[in-house]
């Protein structure tokens, strides 16, 4: 079929490099656009407290789901603060924001709203739904608290979104700009591996791949909602998963061309072979990218949609644009050929025989360094990341210092929000005084603590509520008002911290296990071996726990992030990181393991013997797949100056991933494991192979030879 759709492709590319292009234009007029549509929402439907915040919302305009902010007054060091006069201005406050509401001291009578040394006093300001990534509440708050603060006294505004927004990350380059960042680095990559005017090729590729990914998701942003972290991914991911397909085929090709094969021949054993591997590569990431699709939590659906777009869109620019301009202008831009394909790189060459000849040291060496990388891995922390990692300097960072020298709990940062009935507050916040771990708790006076026949119950725990662990005063709390009649519901940031929990994680063990069983049905069908992609499997998961070892390493320790980014511990990963960087690298790792092994079973076909298949694979495949993850490395570096802590997380987490994967696991790992398990690697009774469909190779013609021989082919 593969060979068939090449024929097609050269015998008709002109058509198929107008189609190509017509799209590209029009994914270029709609990017804008595409852009604008994508949502910022966050929703949990049917979570308690998701479902309690939009009570909330509804009944008091204010969004009880998010951390209010902390409108502080602070007088010199020494001096005490006029504690009516920072009442009059928190209120002064309220009426200069629209749709905001304050609770402090004067609604509460409650002495944690002042510092223990009398200097500073705050107050709450619960804020409405934001609506898009940046929330245009901060800067009128700070201009309103500004203008009302006492002479002679500091005023700031500070809560995590504060913090974030006078972070050390707080400004970075736009997309665009990382994109043609990561550009640049893939370009250096790329002329490397091709030496000649080839290396602009894939660019091409990847950029019309991309243009259309956006256009298609143009479309689905009126179907369904799409966040906003899409265009990240489609930029970046969508530039490395288009080169590496693109880096895979022309490779092959220029090899058949040195064999002495014409163009069009060239062109269509190219796609026989590295195309097959290229269509299982590009289903295989989709199969990852199934684990956000059927988790019940909207935007990370929407990202799992968006995301099994790039490689699904990059296979198909690759397996049509790509052999169309191949067999059109491919030779002319293969100049100068200072590189050549006929044979085997003499380095990986060398690399793998020293793999095969201590394949039992090799091993043992890869999983030491694995292994080392796991044990962090068993302390990973899911949560949000703590306020000390967002800032380490500015005024929101040093209100915040001010309040907590001056006796005020880090929990202030995250308080709970009680719905209950008019009747049942000031008994709810009895109650909730009583739970070990909360420091205080009132139900706010006049308008801005009732309405609609309810009110609301302040709690404020002793630590911030930011991980699975400082959660538990949560869980308490709702375990303490379950029994309480009145109450409708707990929300704030550590509820929905439980919400997230039970929402991803809840069926996650059932998703990996349907798409490991799907992938190894696949990939015995690709290998047609039922041992090596049990292995590819094993290996691959093996990977991702070591890299989260490694992300819990950097971030959650803080052992490399404030060095590189002068970014503290973050103390836990957002509670969608570990999903969403399972869901991306499952697949891209995979995509080295089919390149490598695709070769590796091509090459045994040819050969029947494994440890030559396995040095003559890794030969052709060996700088082909580091060059292609140092690509990808550099796409995600450029993500990585993302303002976000969290999209910094992300663009590491799979950085390091992509490298590990690509070096210790597959250029280790992967040969000496297969040299090891020599003829059991391609074991499959033919009563299974009848089950996948899986044929026999049909043979590619090898000029340099003038024979018909046996290799892997469509």
């Amino acid at each position: 079929m593969i060979r068939r759709v090449a024929r097609f492709v050269v015998r008709h590319r002109g058509l198929v490099v107008v189609a190509w292009v017509a799209i590209f234009v029009a994914g270029v007029a709609g990017v804008g656009k595409s852009v604008g549509r994508l949502s910022t929402d966050f929703s949990l439907l049917g979570q308690p407290g998701y479902e309690t915040a939009t009570r909330v919302l509804a009944a008091y305009g204010t969004d009880a789901g998010i951390a209010p902010y902390l409108l502080t007054i602070s007088a010199p060091a020494g001096q005490h603060i006029n504690p009516e006069q920072a009442d009059t201005a928190f209120a002064a406050v309220q009426r200069a924001v629209p749709r905001t509401r304050v609770i402090g001291g004067q609604q509460t009578g409650d002495p944690i709203f002042r510092t223990a040394d009398g200097r500073s006093a705050f107050a709450y300001a619960f804020i409405p739904e934001p609506n898009g990534l940046t929330d245009p509440t901060l800067p009128l708050l700070e201009k309103a608290l500004a203008v009302a603060a006492p002479a002679g006294t500091g005023a700031a505004v500070t809560r995590e979104q504060a913090l974030a927004s006078a972070g050390p990350s707080s400004t970075g380059p736009s997309v665009l700009a990382e994109t043609f960042i990561g550009g640049v680095g893939a370009l250096a990559v790329l002329l490397f591996v091709f030496a000649s005017v080839l290396a602009l090729l894939p660019l091409m590729i990847a950029a019309i791949a991309i243009l259309s990914t956006f256009l298609i998701l143009l479309g689905l942003t009126y179907v369904t909602d799409i966040s906003f972290i899409v265009e990240f991914l489609v930029a970046l991911v969508g530039l490395g998963v288009a080169i590496d397909y693109s880096l895979l085929i022309v490779t092959r090709w220029r090899e058949e061309r040195a064999h002495g094969l014409a163009n069009h021949q060239a062109v269509e054993n190219a796609m026989a072979t590295a195309g097959r591997a290229v269509l299982f590569s590009g289903v295989t990431v989709a199969i990852g990218l199934i684990t956000l699709v059927v988790i019940p939590v909207p935007f990370l659906r929407s990202i799992g949609l968006g995301g099994m777009l790039i490689p699904l869109v990059s296979v198909a620019v690759a397996m049509t644009l790509l052999p169309a301009l191949l067999g059109s202008v491919g030779p002319r831009m293969d100049w100068p050929r200072i590189r050549h394909e006929n044979t085997a790189s003499r380095f990986w060459l060398r690399w793998a025989t020293g793999v095969v000849h201590r394949r039992w040291i090799s091993t043992a060496g890869a999983l030491v360094v694995l292994g080392a990388l796991f044990i962090p891995y068993l302390s990973l922390s899911v949560g949000t990341a703590r306020s000390e990692s967002l800032a380490s300097s500015g005024p929101a960072y040093d209100a915040l210092q001010t309040l907590e020298a001056g006796g005020v709990p880090a929990g202030a940062l995250t308080p709970m929000v009680v719905l209950t009935d008019s009747a049942a507050a000031d008994a709810a916040a009895t109650t909730a005084r009583s739970v070990s771990g909360v420091v205080t708790a009132f139900a706010p006076q006049g308008a801005v603590g009732g309405a609609a026949g309810t009110r609301l119950v302040v709690v404020i725990p002793r630590s911030e509520t930011y991980n699975g662990s400082t959660v538990q005063v949560v869980r308490d709390v709702k375990s303490a008002l379950d029994a309480r009649s009145g109450v409708i519901g707990v929300t704030g940031v550590g509820a929905l911290q439980i919400d997230y929990q039970n929402g991803v994680y809840g069926t996650f063990p059932l998703v990996l296990l349907v798409i490991v069983l799907v992938t190894y049905v696949l990939l015995v069908r690709a290998f047609r071996s039922l041992l090596l992609p049990l292995k590819a499997i094993v290996l691959n998961l093996l990977s991702l726990a070591a890299t989260f070892g490694g992300i819990v390493l950097f971030w959650q320790y803080g052992l490399g992030s404030r060095a590189v980014f002068g970014i503290a511990p973050t103390g836990s990963l957002t509670f969608w990181l570990p999903i969403m960087i399972f869901a991306f690298l499952f697949g891209l790792s995979m995509d080295y393991e089919v390149f490598i092994l695709s070769r590796i079973r091509e090459e045994y076909d040819r050969r029947g013997s494994t440890n030559s298949a396995v040095i003559e694979g890794i030969g052709r495949t060996g700088r082909l797949v580091t060059s292609a993850a140092l690509i990808l490395f550099l796409a995600f570096l450029s993500l990585s100056s993302t303002p976000q802590t969290d999209i910094k997380v992300f663009a590491m987490g799979l950085g390091f991933g992509i490298l590990l994967d690509a070096t210790i696991v597959r250029m280790l790992l992967v040969p000496a494991l297969v040299s090891l398990f020599g003829e059991w690697n391609w074991y499959l009774p033919q009563c299974v192979a009848r089950l996948p469909r899986i044929k026999a190779p049909e043979p590619l013609l090898d000029v340099a030879d003038g024979v018909v021989f046996e290799g892997t082919g469509g």
